[in-house]
């Protein structure tokens, strides 16, 4: 016997009944996106290396550490299966020239790939859902996106989640606070983990997102960028701030608040809960006016953010939000291979009048007994069930049989008229 293969540690096959509620989240999010006026972009899996090198930050956890990186073989290209989607849809944008007319509403929903260990809601293929606003530069608009967020909270039942809010400024205003950061932190090398002493003169502002416990005292003393702020970043943050406020939307400033990769500036943002443990991040983003320049684009301003799917939908799980899947409206009983022909006639029918009906499907040794199919049609969940006795058909009938009303009648309907009677079903 050959050895039985398994997938990829980390990358996990997504079966019925779950991806049905997959379903039902993406075409929420569907309906959504359509209510915000975005359009839907699909861009490939594997990208050039270099475009997340550039666009993330070489020393940026995501680039040292976790990205699935390759050389093809044919011609010796650097290709990474992409770890992260903002990076290429910039790409996209920029590469056929979408922002020659104006701004851009974008969103998607797909996998990302990131080599990190396996946990509670952080898998080594996720997929995320992602909104892109690209040639917008005010404040209205990530207040839009931000509260987008909120709409999809409410259309999937989903509460226990919060919003943080940073500025990080623009680039001189993060080069003065870099610079004191740099000294503060050097009074305290003693301190730094290695990771973070790792980071002091390379990225030294993503030591304030560290999670080791030992440290969060001197975060906390850190210089904050809030401080070295200037006019035109304050009143950016502010206007943002007004919309949130005028719109009812609680939020909480976070100073420590840096996000992941390099690209941010001005506004940045997470939703956050505290019931999936450390990995409370449910959704994220912010502004990156510099990401399309640093592509290779004409400069442009632009702000998105991306969601785990996994993540959502494990929280819906623990809050018991998450609807059930959803069952047939009819299962068909066809206890004869002689009925067989006009049942699937008539089913056909029910099916093209917007009834989901499942068949029971015959095995080698024939369709099995009426007891067995009563049973199959009862744990399908269906509500009725389709019986094409031998008798019944004869007459140019089927028996209709609630199965969820215990005190309803069974019927006979006609079989040549079943696009008449299928409106009964569906609007029983």
């Amino acid at each position: 016997m050959a050895e039985q293969l398994r997938a990829v540690k980390g990358m996990n096959d997504i079966l019925p009944p779950e991806s049905a509620r997959w379903e039902w989240f993406e075409d929420k999010v569907r309906a959504l996106m359509a209510r915000y006026g975005y359009a839907n972009m699909r861009t490939p899996i594997v990208e050039p290396t270099p475009l997340f090198v550039r666009g993330l930050g070489e020393v940026t956890d995501i680039v040292e550490k976790e990205m699935y990186s390759f050389e093809d073989s044919m011609n010796g290209d650097k290709l990474t299966l992409r770890p992260e989607n903002t990076a290429g849809i910039v790409r996209a944008v920029t590469e056929h020239s979408m922002l020659y007319d104006g701004g851009k509403r974008i969103y998607y929903i797909g996998p990302m790939f990131r080599h990190e260990r396996p946990q509670r809601g952080r898998y080594r293929q996720f997929h995320q859902v992602g909104a892109e606003a690209l040639g917008y530069a005010g404040p209205d608009v990530d207040a839009e996106l931000i509260l987008m967020c909120r709409a999809l909270w409410r259309d999937i039942g989903l509460h226990d989640v919060r919003l943080e809010l940073n500025s990080l400024g623009q680039p001189d205003e993060r080069k003065a606070h870099r610079e004191a950061l740099i000294a503060y932190f050097e009074q305290h090398r003693d301190q730094l983990d290695v990771d973070a002493q790792r980071r002091l003169y390379s990225n030294p502002l993503r030591i304030l997102d560290t999670k080791n416990p030992a440290m969060q005292a001197l975060v906390e003393g850190a210089p904050k960028l809030m401080d070295y702020l200037g006019e035109a970043s304050l009143a950016h943050f502010n206007a943002v701030r007004a919309i949130l406020d005028a719109n009812g939307l609680e939020y909480r400033i976070n100073p420590r608040l840096v996000r992941g990769m390099d690209y941010y500036n001005l506004t940045v943002f997470e939703w956050v809960t505290d019931r999936l443990g450390s990995q409370g991040t449910v959704c994220g983003g912010g502004r990156y006016d510099y990401l399309i320049e640093q592509i290779g684009g004409k400069p442009a301003p632009a702000v998105g953010w991306a969601l785990g799917v996994e993540r959502v939908l494990e929280l819906l799980k623990e809050l018991g939000s998450i609807p059930p899947a959803p069952a047939p409206v009819a299962y068909a009983v066809v206890p004869s291979a002689t009925v067989l022909g006009n049942a699937m006639v008539t089913i056909e029918a029910l099916r093209a009048a917007g009834v989901s009906v499942l068949m029971h499907a015959a095995g080698k040794d024939g369709p099995g007994s009426m007891k067995s199919q009563f049973k199959r049609a009862d744990a399908s969940g269906a509500r009725y069930a389709l019986i094409f006795g031998e008798d019944e058909v004869s007459q140019g009938q089927v028996a209709v049989k609630p199965l969820r009303d215990a005190s309803a009648a069974q019927t006979l309907r006609p079989l040549a008229q079943a696009g008449e009677w299928a409106r009964e079903l569906l609007n029983a």
